[in-house]
């Protein structure tokens, strides 16, 4: 009796149709409204892949005839969007992955002589410095600590800690005592982690704003592993470098030697041996440059044109030099240098220690540079190619003939001494003609003027003697004038990085500096989208014209860059105003390539400074 219930209750359960609400009628009817639209377009492009879902317009036309709510179609479409905009992310990023992978250096940056016989080392080079105990002692929970504290990013194995007076770095006391006559109390952010990270003889990538001492990084361990050989054993004649540093202009490389004299100084007038530095750089004598090397060199400061010529000459060799620095490394590897640097490399002998630094240095650069170093330490502290946070930026609209005489009143802003940056040697000289005219004291350097006028001119303006110096890029790149208060951009530079590297003249040193830039229809959109976004990411104010700019691919530059975790901005140039896939920079080499142009010269204004 049981089971013939039960068989019944089953009969009578077969026509019984579960309740469905009317929300989840509804929902299922887009669906298959959805579908419909979705069929429908499918046929009509005639099966081709179709991304992104049917067209709104395709579903609120449906939407209407099959009367179901306006509440409910938004939400439909909102996921229409949120889909369709996913698929243009991941689009976007494959794109850019690809056209990363195409334009990445496939061959490493060494000798040709070693990468011939498969050299590769596996430990960095080898130094008598160690860290003082007390410091080693401690946890790295305390190293963490004070990098944070001091914005310190660092990347590596066995990466040694951070001290933060250079007492703990076993200077001798003459090399404190020069260092606070120029000012320096305790060390910056930079000489924190990087001179720890040269003196354990590591490889390291030093990246950080202008202005913040990266140069005593790499200065203070060559004085020190010189006078350590010297001592050890005294260079003979026409015997060294031991340490190569390598810049890209020619005041550049003259400001890094009277640096190291002066570091000399001290250690000789303290009973340390004599350190011999030779500057090589184009529009200098090479008599001059032979005859330190033929007494022996410990250290040589030079521009690339210039070393490769004495190197292909036999006049100078790199058998015993064993530290490599390239100051502003980034623009001698990228667009075309490379093959400059490789030809360097190949008249090393044995492993030397490399250390390349870079106020500006995208992924692409750092990934390349990695190449030649040994378990590389990566120093960044900020942003690479970010503006230094002591400058005060501000962009002015100026029409084209109205910006030379727009000069005389971004003058009054500050005192002197004051710097104008401009893109052309004719732009300088009419600048410089128009300010003597008005009773301004002004000096003028360029690629287009001799060796003689650009020397006498910085001079000028670093004693005090001239309140204005006119120059075009090569000023612009590591140069130290001290108590600059003012910069003014005549016109603004076609490369971000370029801009960055100019305002950093002044606000050197956590002093405070104000950068003026005249801005108008002339300059490229893309330019002044990566201005914009530096000017806020620095915090400063963005005037109404440049806010105006981008609003079309902002959205997902924006989407790619919070939910993608990818690098900010172009991982090319480093432009904070687009991506790898809309680069000016990348677009005008490839460009140049095709047409077989040749590289441009982006290191200054003449090919002849090197």
């Amino acid at each position: 009796m049981r089971y013939r219930r039960e068989e019944v209750k089953s009969s009578d359960n077969e026509d019984y149709e579960a309740y469905v609400p009317v929300r989840e009628r509804k929902k299922q009817k887009i669906k298959r409204i959805l579908k419909t639209a979705q069929d429908d377009e499918s046929g009509s492009l005639s099966g081709q892949e179709r991304e992104g879902g049917p067209r709104e317009q395709d579903v609120q036309e449906l939407a209407r005839k099959n009367n179901i709510s306006l509440l409910d179609q938004h939400t439909e479409l909102k996921k229409i969007a949120e889909a369709r905009k996913e698929s243009e992310l991941e689009k976007q990023r494959r794109e850019e992955k690809r056209l990363l992978e195409a334009v990445a250096e496939k061959r490493a940056l060494m000798a040709v002589s070693e990468l011939a016989r498969g050299v590769q080392y596996e430990e960095p080079v080898v130094t008598a410095w160690t860290p003082p105990k007390r410091i080693l002692a401690m946890d790295n929970k305390r190293h963490d600590r004070v990098r944070k504290k001091y914005n310190i990013l660092v990347e590596g194995q066995e990466v040694p800690p951070p001290l933060k007076n250079f007492a703990d770095m076993k200077f001798p006391p003459c090399i404190v005592k020069a260092l606070q006559k120029k000012g320096i109390e305790k060390p910056s952010p930079i000489q924190m982690q990087g001179i720890p990270a040269a003196l354990q003889g590591r490889d390291m990538i030093g990246i950080a704003f202008t202005g913040s001492g990266k140069s005593m990084v790499f200065i203070l361990p060559i004085v020190m592993f010189s006078l350590e050989q010297e001592k050890k054993l005294p260079f003979m004649n026409n015997e060294g470098p031991y340490g190569l540093i390598i810049v890209p202009s020619r005041e550049l490389a003259k400001q890094i030697k009277d640096n190291i004299d002066y570091m000399c100084k001290f250690t000789e007038a303290d009973g340390f041996p004599e350190l011999r530095t030779c500057l090589a750089i184009g529009g200098e004598p090479v008599a001059t440059a032979l005859q330190v090397i033929k007494n022996g060199v410990h250290i040589m400061v030079c521009t690339p044109g210039r070393l490769i010529d004495m190197l292909d000459k036999k006049m100078v060799r790199l058998d015993v030099c064993r530290y490599l620095v390239m100051d502003e490394a980034d623009r001698m590897i990228d667009m075309g240098f490379e093959e400059d640097v490789r030809t360097i490399y190949s008249y090393f002998k044995a492993q030397r220690q490399t250390l390349l630094f870079s106020a500006t240095m995208p992924k692409k650069i750092q990934n390349f540079a990695r190449s030649a170093l040994v378990k590389p330490v990566t120093v960044n502290v900020g942003r690479a190619g970010a503006a230094s946070m002591c400058v005060i930026q501000e962009v002015e609209y100026v029409k084209q003939e109205a910006k030379v005489t727009h000069i005389l009143t971004c003058l009054n802003k500050t005192t002197p001494p004051v710097l104008i940056f401009a893109e052309k040697k004719q732009d300088v000289d009419l600048i410089q003609e128009y300010l003597l005219l008005k009773g301004v004291t002004a000096a003028a350097i360029h690629g287009g003027k001799d060796q003689e006028e650009r020397s006498a001119a910085v001079q000028a303006f670093q004693k005090g003697d001239k309140d204005v110096l006119v120059a075009t890029d090569v000023a612009s790149k590591g140069l130290d004038f001290p108590g600059i208060q003012h910069v003014i951009n005549y016109d603004m530079p076609d490369d971000i990085e370029n801009y960055v590297h100019r305002i950093g003249r002044t606000g050197r040193s956590g002093k405070l500096g104000v950068a003026t830039t005249f801005v108008n229809k002339a300059n490229d959109e893309s330019v002044l989208l990566d201005l914009k976004h530096l000017l806020i990411e620095a915090k400063q104010k963005v005037p109404p014209f440049l806010m105006l700019l981008g609003g079309i691919g902002e959205d997902l530059l924006a989407s790619l860059e919070e939910e993608g975790g990818d690098e900010r901005g172009c991982s090319y140039c480093g432009g904070l105003g687009h991506r790898i896939t809309a680069c000016p920079r990348l677009e005008a080499m490839q460009n140049k390539q095709a047409a077989g142009i040749g590289r441009k010269d982006y290191l200054a204004a003449n090919a002849a400074d090197y």
